[in-house]
C-alpha cells in the first residue's frame, strides 16, 4: 500500500512554537493539528463548487498507469523515446493520447524543423511574387538573371529533402511502414 502524500511548509521560530503548544493543549501531534487546519482552510475556501473529495481521490488514483515490459520491448521504448528526444514515459504518453485521440504526434525538434521550412518557403514565395510583379509591370531589367533563379530551384529541392527526411525520421521512429518512402 502505498503511503498518503505528503505535504511540507517552512515557517517562522515563532510559528513553530505556537503550533507546538497549540498540538500539546489539544492533545495532539502536530502533524494531525495541521491536517486539521488544512482540512477546515479547505473546506471554508471551497463553498458547495468544489468536488468532493472521493471524485478527486479517485481521478488522481487514475491518472497514474503502471505497465510491464519485457525487457526488449523495455530496450525498444528507450531506443523510440531517445530518438525523438524524449523520456521514456512521455514517450509512452504521447503515443496512448495520439492513439485515443487519432492525433499525428510531433515532437518539439521536427515541429522546429518544419516551421523553419515554412518561414524558407515564405521568403521564397515573395521573391517569387516580387519577379511575377515586376513581369507584369514590364521590367524585365530587374527581375533576377537565371542563376538567382536557379538558386531558388536549388532551395526548392534543398526543402524538397529536408520534408522527406523529416517525413522518414517521423516514420521510423513511430515504426510506420520501413518499406513506404516518402515521395
Amino acid at each position: 500500500m502505498a503511503a498518503p502524500p505528503f505535504v511540507a511548509a517552512r515557517v517562522t521560530p515563532e510559528m513553530k512554537t505556537l503550533l507546538r503548544m497549540l498540538a500539546e493543549r489539544e492533545q495532539i501531534t502536530e502533524s494531525a493539528l495541521v491536517r486539521q487546519l488544512l482540512e477546515v482552510t479547505l473546506r471554508r475556501s471551497a463553498m458547495e463548487g468544489f468536488p468532493k473529495l472521493e471524485a478527486l481521490e479517485k481521478v488522481s488514483r487514475d491518472a497514474r498507469l503502471s505497465i510491464s515490459l519485457a525487457p526488449d520491448d523495455r530496450m525498444l521504448l528507450t531506443e523510440r523515446a531517445t530518438a525523438r528526444g524524449m523520456r521514456s514515459a512521455t514517450y509512452v504518453s504521447v503515443l496512448v493520447r495520439a492513439h485515443l485521440r487519432q492525433l499525428a504526434p510531433l515532437p518539439e525538434r521536427e515541429l522546429a524543423a518544419l516551421r523553419s521550412t515554412v518561414n524558407e518557403l515564405v521568403a521564397l514565395g515573395r521573391n517569387l511574387n516580387t519577379m511575377a510583379r515586376l513581369l507584369q509591370q514590364d521590367r524585365r531589367d530587374a527581375v533576377p538573371g537565371r542563376n538567382e533563379v536557379q538558386t531558388m530551384v536549388k532551395i526548392c529541392e534543398i526543402l524538397v529533402d529536408r520534408f522527406r527526411g523529416l517525413i522518414r525520421a517521423n516514420l521510423v521512429s513511430w515504426d510506420v511502414g520501413h518499406a513506404q518512402k516518402p515521395r
